[in-house]
């Protein structure tokens, strides 16, 4: 399948990157060319320079025999005429447009057709939307929702206190009293699919599935103590921050949002009535102590600088504060996060990565194609989601009997309103809906693709 991806910013090239490894045929288009020398050097791509919302650039990169266009530049405006002009040349065209900006939200969604839009990302929302999450559930580092919402898919660390350290993963049901699946450990950087003689060691992060409602079980049983969130300070001003103390208000949480530039902060105040906009430099001390930093539930740094959301939250880890989230553009430098308190990293990039790609595989595999995909273990593993239907091999037969791909493992099987950590005798039905757990270098773009024949 032909694909343009036009923007080669970090979201393009993380796209490049992923799609590429996939074996899509790709060509990015960039008005840089330094950075489209780098494409070209790191992977087996075309490029080509110039403007991707002109005739004249979409024709130089062959827009009339793609089948999908990804803009993803840094301009809401260009990545929708981008849209619309490639649109009008090949009206087969499947079209994705990276639209951030909050005033174009609704219009984007209403008029969808006039723009030729095949579907939108928003980073910025999705990120907010995640550390929701997270903050109405504390206690986990990531969850990641299948089966809409009856499954998910949780970080957790082993600290020095944990009931887990130094124990083997065959008595961990024992010790959790409730039924979970430990399906990737992460240890000193690298993802392991474990059985049930590995033992869990302090600073292991373990991904954990479990039905929703096992969850609170799950933090209950191992001690885990959670509070529900009533106060907290959001570091930065950005759309993130604008984002997420929306959904806040609504939720009730009281919100203290420090941002550093003037003017910024009068717009921020007059779209967020109930939260209380503090201008002031989010990295000084001073500020952070007066703001009530001890005293809150939660930290949340979201400025545009991913060094300074690091020494932000480091602080607050250092005054204790209960629940701590950092917002980072990069997160490629795992081992050397791993070691640091910053509690949830949230990467916007990654979260819109996984939308795209989940879109892409569906349109290559309209049968049997991958209903949510999610990253996990720090980008080395996948979790997806998947549809049983007519075409799935092997419905009916006990697990213990099928053959997976090596690094593959199914990890939930759902039905109806029943959810189930399967063992070696469950068997998956037509109209179930199973949750996969893969390594990265695994290429998953349908269900049968987990069998190895």
């Amino acid at each position: 399948m032909k694909i343009l991806i036009a923007g080669d910013g970090k979201v393009g090239a993380t796209l490049t990157r992923q799609l590429s490894a996939e074996g899509y045929d790709l060509t990015v288009i960039d008005s840089n060319s330094q950075v489209l020398e780098s494409s070209v050097e790191r992977y087996d791509v075309m490029t080509v320079q110039g403007n991707c919302a002109s005739m004249e650039t979409l024709r130089q990169a062959g827009v009339e025999k793609a089948e999908l266009l990804i803009a993803a530049t840094s301009a809401d405006e260009v990545n929708l005429l981008c849209c619309m002009t490639a649109h009008g040349m090949n009206p087969n065209l499947h079209t994705i447009a990276r639209i951030r900006n909050p005033e174009y939200t609704e219009q984007a969604y209403r008029m969808r057709d006039t723009f030729a839009l095949s579907l939108t990302v928003n980073p910025e929302k999705q990120a907010a939307t995640e550390i929701e999450r997270l903050l109405k559930y504390p206690g986990f580092l990531k969850r990641d929702t299948f089966a809409k919402g009856r499954v998910e898919i949780v970080e957790l660390r082993i600290e020095e206190t944990s009931p887990l350290r130094d124990v083997p993963l065959s008595k961990l049901n024992s010790i959790a009293r409730c039924q979970v699946l430990v399906c990737t450990v992460l240890r000193d950087g690298t993802a392991i699919t474990p059985d049930g003689n590995f033992i869990l060691r302090t600073g292991d992060r373990i991904f954990v599935t479990a039905s929703a409602e096992n969850l609170a079980l799950l933090l209950k049983n191992l001690g885990i103590i959670t509070r529900k969130v009533h106060k907290v300070i959001l570091a930065g001003g950005s759309r993130v921050g604008y984002y997420l103390a929306q959904d806040l208000e609504k939720s009730g949480i009281s919100v203290r949002l420090i941002e550093n530039n003037e003017e910024r902060c009068v717009q921020l105040a007059q779209m967020l009535p109930q939260t209380c906009v503090v201008h002031g430099d989010a990295s000084s001390q001073t500020t952070l102590d007066s703001e009530g930093l001890a005293e809150c539930d939660a930290l949340v740094t979201l400025t545009g600088l991913d060094e300074l959301n690091m020494v932000v939250s480091l602080y607050g880890a250092s005054r204790g504060v209960p629940q701590i989230i950092t917002k980072l553009g990069r997160a490629e430098n795992t081992k050397i996060l791993d070691s640091l308190p910053l509690g949830s990293v949230i990467c916007p990039k990654e979260l819109c990565c996984n939308t795209i790609v989940r879109y892409v595989r569906a349109m290559r595999n309209q049968m049997g194609a991958a209903v949510t995909i999610h990253t996990i273990a720090d980008g080395q593993a996948e979790a997806i989601e998947f549809r049983v239907d007519e075409g799935t091999l092997h419905c009916g037969e006990p697990l213990r009997q099928l053959k997976l791909r090596k690094n593959v493992l199914i990890v939930c099987i759902t039905r109806g309103a029943r959810t189930e950590i399967p063992n070696g005798e469950s068997r998956f039905e037509k109209g179930d809906t199973l949750v996969v757990v893969s390594s990265s270098d695994v290429v998953l773009s349908q269900l049968n693709d987990i069998f190895t024949a």
